[in-house]
């Protein structure tokens, strides 16, 4: 039988064979348990904006390519969020453990997908920890299905399910720190314009108005986000680094209204430590109180050759870590600054890096008619979305055509939407964001570098 010392020749093996060796389960029951609780809080929060977010506007900014996705009609999107809540309490506590997760999965996606005004990193990263919770066997301990089912029930997991879920939660602390390595967070923007804006009733506020308080943080925030998932992995530094993780997401929650996301992180870096710390923390306890310990699972190591669902495995795990590694950098792939073309900024982790001021102004030709009015939006999007959308050109181009849809409807048959839209980056002086000549109801949206965006911009 296999025996924990078994696991003394995983690091001889290659990484394919390690990823089959077995851990304690304990690390991902207890992920398990406090992601499908912080989901349901999550679910709860928003229950009161529902009816503002998703029934109340006109018009909807959608993804590309999933324009069709639509908020449902009535009392739906209720219903929703009610199965949302169901889900995450059945996730909680391990209660039809995979057909929870995946409906969560596929409603919080759902959700994410209607607006993009409401785009938001840490719900994307909800959506791929959801999908990712499907097959990790988070649900053979500390769950109803494995009460209710003896022979699910195991003390260890696959390696690879461990290592999938820190890969996912280190990918964004990675990716965000990257993205600090720019000109604009090196000299303290957008954080000095945020923090200016604070009012100042407490001595903590008072400090963040200081002149070193933007360097401070923006220098902070740099070297955590690119020190803290290797000093998570090092038992050395993992302490410590938990620490600073602890103090930074509190600070982020304390000075920036950023939801449930800090408490999301502070509870999913718990994953970085051994896999047998609820277990051993679960010991101490019994010590204290008298009772007896749980013993240590009895771990394999790795097979000695990998089967044909083993190498399947591995394959999909390649191709997911391989996609999220790839993923963040498309936006290389687009000429000018990501931060004023927005082109490859969405669902690359690129957090708090850029504030924009300014605003946009739709007007119509008719050239049959050879009139050109000023369109009036009146009441036509909700405040959320006009602030949104004014540094957004995907969003205008969206809307734009939503415009001439709508006036072609109403007789105009040859309708003309040109923009302006003066924008300022990071306090630089408003700036055109596209081509006032182009007629935007005749462009197509499309994944290709778009000419109608004005790339180069003054930095002044």
């Amino acid at each position: 039988m296999p025996t924990p010392a078994a696991t003394l020749d995983a690091p001889r093996a290659p990484l394919a064979r390690r990823l089959f060796a077995t851990v304690d389960i304990a690390a991902l029951a207890c992920f398990r348990v406090l992601f499908g609780l912080l989901m349901f809080v999550e679910v709860w929060r928003d229950l009161p904006d529902l009816g503002e977010h998703y029934v109340a506007p006109e018009f909807h900014f959608t993804f590309y390519g999933l324009g069709w996705v639509r908020p449902l009609g009535g009392d739906g999107m209720y219903v929703v969020f009610g199965v949302l809540g169901l889900a995450a309490l059945c996730v909680t506590i391990g209660l039809c453990y995979r057909l929870a997760a995946a409906a969560f999965f596929v409603g919080i996606s759902y959700v994410f997908l209607l607006e993009q005004a409401l785009y938001l990193n840490h719900i994307y990263l909800i959506a791929l920890i959801s999908f990712l919770m499907i097959f990790v066997p988070a649900h053979r301990a500390l769950a109803v299905d494995a009460w209710l089912r003896p022979q699910l029930r195991a003390d260890s997991a696959p390696a690879w399910a461990l290592w999938l879920v820190r890969a996912q939660i280190g990918t964004p602390y990675f990716y965000a720190g990257l993205a600090k390595l720019n000109p604009d967070w090196l000299r303290g923007e957008p954080l000095r314009m945020w923090l200016a804006r604070r009012e100042e009733p407490t001595l903590v506020e008072g400090l963040l108005g200081e002149w070193w308080a933007p360097y401070f943080f923006s220098y902070g925030g740099l070297v955590f986000d690119l020190w803290v998932v290797p000093a998570l992995l090092w038992r050395r530094t993992r302490a410590l680094a938990y620490v600073l993780a602890l103090c930074f997401h509190l600070m982020n929650a304390a000075v920036f209204s950023i939801g449930i996301f800090p408490w999301v992180m502070i509870a999913a870096t718990t994953i970085f430590f051994e896999p047998d710390w609820p277990r051993r923390l679960r010991n101490r306890v019994a010590a204290f109180v008298g009772a007896p310990p749980s013993p240590a699972p009895i771990l394999a190591g790795p097979p000695a050759r990998l089967v044909r669902s083993q190498k399947a495995t591995f394959a999909a795990l390649a191709l997911y870590v391989g996609w999220q590694l790839l993923f963040p950098l498309r936006h290389w792939l687009y000429p000018g600054d990501v931060a004023w073309t927005e082109e490859g900024h969405k669902f690359a982790w690129r957090m708090k890096l850029r504030a924009k001021d300014g605003y946009v102004r739709f007007f119509a030709t008719d050239p049959e008619l050879g009139e050109t009015w000023k369109i009036d939006l009146t009441g036509r999007l909700r405040g959320w979305q006009r602030q949104e959308m004014g540094g957004r050109p995907e969003m205008i181009l969206q809307y734009a055509r939503f415009l001439a849809d709508d006036l072609r409807a109403r007789g105009h048959a040859a309708i003309e939407v040109r923009v302006v839209a003066l924008v300022s980056l990071n306090g630089r002086t408003p700036q055109p964001l596209v081509d006032p000549t182009v007629d935007l109801a005749r462009v197509e949206p499309s994944l290709w570098p778009s000419p109608w965006i004005l790339h180069d911009f003054v930095d002044r």
